[in-house]
């Protein structure tokens, strides 16, 4: 049991340490995108585009039940005026970022894995390379830029579809006044310390998710079963790192300590 456990972490660290010079490779390899910018573009496309309709239809319902749930719970305190405001702030600080990471990791990213293991798996990379061009900077790169540049939009949309939703529940279902509504959301939510903190953190979210799932594409064992394997391995792995990293980025920007 020591000896496997040793050798399951052992393999972890390589993992790891292989896929901080895969991040390293693709840095280098960015140059290219500005000789070739419509590879960014049809990437941002695929990405982001194709991904918009799971987005927009979570953050109608996810912002219907938080004006639902804001409403029962703030009810009872006679503070449903300030139901704009709890809705804002849960959209913006985190469901807005967090639960568009966990959608993109499991529809985009499961596709970009699966897209570039697949090309490994049947030698599409090694054919590019016995010609002399570098996969990395042709396939790998374009789509990389494209899930961190999508990720804060994607995130930005389903805030405001979210807000619209909890509207739509509260002042028009729910009876609660539309103008004090947008009132309190208004003055109770900060510009910098709350849109531009969960703007941050989708762009984060967005990096690693998308780090993840190029990685495990292109490290993929080129057998079916390895891109299957490959690409469970970055929606598991992309969606632990996004709820992680939430907590810390959490931690920093709004402790009061």
């Amino acid at each position: 049991m020591v000896r496997g456990l040793g050798r399951a972490g052992i393999a972890a660290i390589h993992h790891t340490g292989r896929g901080g010079m895969f991040l390293a490779s693709l840095v280098g390899g960015m140059g290219m995108m500005v000789r070739r910018p419509r590879l960014l573009v049809q990437q941002i496309h695929a990405v982001g585009v194709m991904t918009l309709p799971i987005i927009l239809v979570a953050g109608l319902f996810v912002g219907m039940m938080l004006g639902l749930q804001g409403f029962n719970t703030l009810v009872g305190f006679g503070a449903e005026s300030s139901l704009g405001l709890a809705v804002g702030l849960f959209l913006t600080r985190e469901l807005g970022p967090v639960l568009t990471a966990l959608l993109f990791a499991g529809r985009a990213g499961s596709a970009l894995t699966a897209e570039i293991g697949l090309m490994r798996a049947t030698q599409q990379l090694d054919a590019m390379e016995m010609m002399a061009v570098d996969p990395l900077p042709r396939v790998v790169v374009p789509r990389f830029l494209a899930g961190v540049i999508v990720m804060p939009l994607l995130a930005a949309l389903f805030s405001v579809v979210g807000l619209f939703g909890g509207y739509l529940v509260g002042a028009v279902l729910l009876g609660v006044d539309g103008g004090t509504f947008w009132s309190s959301m208004h003055e109770g939510v900060d510009v910098v310390h709350d849109v531009l903190a969960g703007v941050f953190k989708s762009f984060v979210f967005g990096f690693v998710v998308t780090w993840v799932a190029v990685f495990e594409g292109y490290s993929a064992t080129p057998t079916t079963d390895g891109v299957s394997r490959a690409t469970t391995r970055a929606v598991v792995t992309g969606s632990l790192a996004v709820l992680g990293l939430d907590y810390v980025l959490t931690a920093i920007m709004f402790s009061e300590v």
